[in-house]
């Protein structure tokens, strides 16, 4: 018997998988526990529909990862921190500082986990700081340290 998997199943498959099992196993265990269903035309349908819309989605965040990474290119972005008499920063300058500066100066709202900062910023100064956006894309983003 056919069936659609509606949850991973061990030994047998992932979500949304189609396969094939005995008769007893589909009609004893895997439906009366929801974990599949019988494969009809209008499952299998419905599947390659949610199927294809997913792939929509994920292109069109694609896309949009795409255009914010130019977009961000020619953008810099002025940091504002507290220094003493000596020039060096109170702390360091957080990827939530950058975040927030970002937001206030373009209207641009970016996750503080996604901007990867290598070592941490404590002077005044440009640096350039990398944003994974989408996996295999990344955008980069100048600071401006100011006091």
């Amino acid at each position: 018997m056919k069936v659609i998997l509606q949850e991973d199943v061990k030994g047998q498959g992932k979500k949304g998988d189609l396969i094939n099992v005995s008769d007893g196993y589909a009609r004893n265990y895997l439906i009366p526990r929801k974990l599949a269903v019988a494969a009809t035309t209008d499952a299998i349908n419905a599947i390659k529909i949610r199927e294809e819309a997913e792939k929509r989605r994920i292109a069109k965040e694609r896309e949009e990862a795409e255009e914010l990474a130019r977009k961000l290119a020619e953008m810099p972005i002025r940091v504002k921190g507290n220094a003493g008499a000596s020039g060096k920063l109170f702390g360091a300058i957080t990827s939530k500082n950058i975040s927030d500066s970002l937001n206030e100066q373009y209207g641009i709202e970016i996750d503080t986990r996604k901007i990867v900062i290598d070592e941490p910023i404590k002077s005044f100064g440009s640096y350039e700081i990398k944003v994974k956006l989408f996996p295999e894309i990344s955008g980069t983003l100048y600071v401006h340290v100011t006091e």
